[in-house]
C-alpha cells in the first residue's frame, strides 16, 4: 500500500503554457529530497482538464522516467468519458506508473450506479492498482460511502482519495470496505486529524511547497503522535488555507515559483495569481518556514 504524504505535483509550464521539462526534472528531485513519499502526476494540481491527450501522457512517462522507481508515481487518469479513462489508464500502464488515480466524472453528474459502471469498467480494462478519488466540490457529483463500499470489492480498486473534508466518513467507508482498502484525504486542512484517525496518507497541494514538513506532519499522525503532528500543522495552516485563495493550482504554482523551482507558467482559463494575493502567500510560506 502506498501511504504517507502524496504530492500532487504541478506541472510546470513556460509563459506560453509549454510544459517546462526541466524543472519537471527539478521538481522530482527536490521532492525526493524532501521526504516526499510518493508523487501524483496530472492530477487536479496539474492541470490535467487543460493539457491535451498526448501532454497528459507525455508528462506522466516523463514523471515515471524522472522519479526512476525511488517512490511511488500514481497517475491521475480520470475523465467524465469512460472510455477515454479507459485509454489514459492503459496508457498510464504502459509507461510504468505504480497506480492510477481516477476522479468521479465531472459535469455531466452520474448516479451512484453510473459512478459504479464507470470505475467497474475501467478496473476490469486496464489491471494496475486504481485509487478512486470524490471531490464533489470540483466535479459536481458525490461518491457515496455505499458506493465506495461496493467498488472496493473490485480487485484492482485499492483505495480513495476523498476530498469532501468530511471526517465522519472515515468510518462510513472503513465500515463498508475491507481493511486493507486504503484511505487517503484530499482536504489540507484536515489532513492532520484524518491521519489521527487512521487515515493512509495525503494526496497535498500543500506538500507542493512545504514538502518535508507534510511528510513530517503525516509521518506523526499516522503513528498515532498527535503533540508533533499537530505542532508541526500549526505551522502549516495557512498554506492549507492560501493556497485556495483563488482555484488550485493557481496560488500553488506562483508559491513553487518564488521557491526558484519553475517559472511563471499556467494555461487559461486559469490565470497567473492575482497580485493582490502575493502577501497573503507570503506570510503563509513564511509561517510554514519556507521562505
Amino acid at each position: 500500500m502506498i501511504q504517507g504524504s502524496i504530492v500532487a505535483l504541478v506541472t510546470p509550464m513556460d509563459e506560453q503554457g509549454a510544459v517546462d521539462k526541466v524543472s519537471l526534472r527539478k521538481l522530482v528531485e527536490f521532492h525526493i529530497a524532501q521526504g516526499t513519499d510518493a508523487l501524483v502526476a496530472v492530477g487536479t494540481t496539474g492541470e490535467s482538464a487543460t493539457l491535451d491527450e498526448a501532454e497528459h501522457c507525455d508528462v506522466i512517462k516523463t514523471v515515471v522516467e524522472y522519479v526512476a522507481g525511488r517512490i511511488p508515481v500514481i497517475a491521475g487518469t480520470g475523465a467524465n468519458s469512460t472510455t477515454e479513462a479507459i485509454a489514459l489508464t492503459r496508457s498510464a500502464k504502459a509507461v510504468g506508473a505504480d497506480a492510477c488515480l481516477l476522479v468521479t466524472p465531472y459535469y455531466n453528474k452520474p448516479t451512484q450506479e453510473g459512478l459504479y459502471l464507470h470505475h467497474k469498467a475501467v478496473a476490469d480494462s486496464v489491471d494496475i492498482p486504481q485509487i478512486l478519488y470524490n471531490v464533489p466540490g470540483r466535479t459536481g457529483c458525490d461518491m457515496l460511502p455505499a458506493t465506495i463500499g461496493r467498488l472496493s470489492a473490485v480487485p484492482n480498486i485499492v483505495g480513495v482519495k476523498e476530498a469532501t473534508g468530511d471526517l465522519s466518513r472515515i468510518q462510513q467507508i472503513r465500515a463498508v470496505c475491507p481493511e486493507d482498502f486504503a484511505l487517503y484525504t484530499g482536504d489540507d486542512a484536515s489532513s492532520c486529524e484524518f491521519c489521527l484517525m487512521g487515515g493512509h496518507g495525503s494526496i497535498t497541494v500543500t506538500g507542493n511547497v512545504a514538502p518535508r514538513q507534510v511528510h513530517e506532519m503525516i509521518t506523526a499522525a499516522m503513528a498515532g503522535d498527535r503533540v508533533t503532528a499537530e505542532a508541526i500543522d500549526a505551522k502549516l495552516t495557512g498554506l492549507h488555507k492560501q493556497l485556495f485563495i483563488e482555484s488550485n493550482p493557481i496560488p500553488v504554482k506562483w508559491a513553487v515559483a518564488k521557491l526558484g523551482l519553475m517559472g511563471n507558467g499556467i494555461r487559461l482559463p486559469l490565470t497567473w495569481l492575482s497580485e493582490d494575493c502575493y502577501a497573503a502567500v507570503s506570510a503563509a510560506m513564511q509561517q510554514a518556514g519556507v521562505l
